[in-house]
């Protein structure tokens, strides 16, 4: 990756609608040229995903928590399995699997108190492999930065 793929990555992370010309213009570069990189880029897997980020309180979601959970057990099969349920938790939207006191940091977008207390009782009291959580509700949005610098 050079610098030109650097300049294109973090203008692409700022807007990712422009068209070529105009990214080549901010870039510094042809339409062609950028059209190619822009391509390698996504088939190389450096570009995962073009999205539009959305503000979880317009759609409802003012409420956002930080849970930490310990399993039970380590096991690779029982890891996967709550890996698993964590993608298909529709209030779950980042799952870190960390090292320290827990085994997985959770954030979680809901409606309110009683949304998340739905989530609680229906995705880590059910499942036995959960020890224990910590919850910490959020106050303040201070940073969210989905851009990586390049």
């Amino acid at each position: 990756m050079d610098d030109l793929d650097r300049r294109i990555l973090a203008t692409l992370q700022v807007n990712n609608r422009l068209s070529f010309a105009e990214l080549a213009e901010h870039v510094g570069s042809s339409a062609a040229s950028c059209m190619r990189r822009v391509n390698k880029l996504r088939a190389d897997s450096v570009i995962v995903a073009d999205i539009s980020l959305v503000d979880p309180k317009a759609l409802g979601k003012s409420l956002t928590i930080v849970v930490n959970v310990e399993l039970e057990r380590e096991r690779l099969d029982l890891i996967d399995e709550f890996k698993r349920s964590m993608r298909a938790a529709k209030e779950v939207s980042q799952c870190y699997m960390v090292t320290g006191d827990a085994d997985f940091v959770l954030i979680v977008a809901v409606e309110d108190v009683e949304a998340f207390d739905t989530f609680v009782k229906t995705k880590l009291y059910t499942n036995p492999n959960v020890r224990k959580f910590r919850s910490m509700i959020t106050l303040d949005r201070v940073k969210v930065e989905p851009r990586f610098l390049v």
